[in-house]
């Protein structure tokens, strides 16, 4: 498909730059089939039903953003995939500036050497000495926020609260599954009480989920891959909710992709621990998922497409149109959709 087919105009201050306060304050645009409802996070209880599984990412955002020195050179690294125990994929500011083989000095005691670099430019760093990545990038890094916020605001202490939702455990990722921060515990007992169901899985969210889709079709474009896990227990319980008739209703696009990647021809969801790289676009046919919970989502992004493919491009241009139209604000930070297809 011709990718100019999911651009939109989206007014500049429609970019949230801070979260809602309290996170389940913010709005959320229900979508039903083709019909469109204004309502809040909030409300999320009175319209599941019993029985249905909200899906949860449980991934923990690292502080994966980084500012350093080759030389004299200033060198900005994004870390975007872990590959063996002490080495990760960037993307790298004034890459040009970088050779294989260079060591690039990111304070605290923080050094890592250039390896190599992949067809797109990202380069993979090597980290120095013997403490664990985790604890280096804890001393040195600070949270990787998009680059919509991040070019309007500089990071500080606040957001390393606020770009990790209350599911955060297994860490790796580089980005939020931006759909759970506006859980709290508050809502979360609410759906209990409603006897809505919950369960987690685990994606590790890459930096390659903002790169935008410089391809002109769909068919062109290469998606990174990313990790993810689900288990044997956790599987069996996602079918048996289905079974007994509940819905899957995933807690974002990543929740999303990791389950289509697991599902088989069948609708059955299998154990899953390896990388993905699954791109949803218009004609898709799912097998496992019954609705999705979603922020709004960036033109011309691979994430605008998924959310297409599931509910119709005219109803999420509709869609799209309604949330500017009446202030939602968008992106990482910002309003919720819930979609769930007829």
């Amino acid at each position: 498909m011709r990718v100019d087919l999911f651009d939109f105009d989206l007014p500049n201050d429609r970019i949230a730059l801070r979260p809602a306060r309290p996170r389940d304050a913010a709005r959320m645009l229900l979508v039903e089939g083709d019909r469109l409802s204004d309502r809040g996070v909030i409300d999320l209880p009175a319209i599941l039903q019993p029985g249905d599984v909200l899906v949860f990412n449980d991934t923990r955002v690292i502080p994966a953003q980084l500012e350093g020195r080759r030389g004299e050179a200033k060198v900005g690294a994004t870390l975007h995939k872990r590959d063996g125990l002490r080495s990760w994929w960037a993307f790298v500011r004034n890459a040009k500036r970088v050779r294989d083989g260079d060591v690039i000095e990111f304070g605290d005691g923080v050094k890592a050497s250039a390896v190599e670099r992949d067809a797109d430019g990202a380069i993979l760093l090597h980290f120095h000495g013997e403490e664990p990545v985790e604890l280096l990038l804890e001393r040195a890094g600070t949270m990787p926020l998009p680059p919509y916020i991040a070019g309007k605001r500089p990071t500080d202490e606040a957001d390393r609260l606020d770009y990790q939702t209350m599911f955060a455990r297994e860490a790796g990722a580089v980005a939020a599954p931006t759909a759970a921060l506006h859980f709290t515990d508050r809502l979360i007992a609410a759906l209990d009480e409603r006897g809505v169901m919950r369960e987690t899985l685990t994606l590790h969210v890459g930096a390659g989920t903002f790169l935008p889709v410089k391809a002109e079709d769909t068919a062109s474009h290469r998606m990174h891959s990313e990790w993810g896990r689900i288990d044997q227990a956790t599987a069996d319980r996602l079918n048996a909710a289905r079974r007994a008739g509940g819905r899957l209703v995933a807690v974002g696009t990543t929740s999303l992709r990791l389950i289509e990647s697991a599902a088989d021809e069948a609708g059955l969801i299998q154990p899953f621990e390896s990388d993905t790289a699954i791109f949803i676009t218009p004609g898709y046919r799912f097998k496992a998922i019954d609705g999705l919970m979603t922020n709004f989502h960036l033109p011309r992004s691979t994430l605008f497409m998924l959310v297409s493919a599931l509910m119709g491009l005219d109803v999420m241009k509709r869609a799209y149109a309604h949330a500017i139209e009446q202030g939602y604000r968008f992106y990482s930070y910002g309003d919720s959709s819930l979609l769930l297809p007829d």
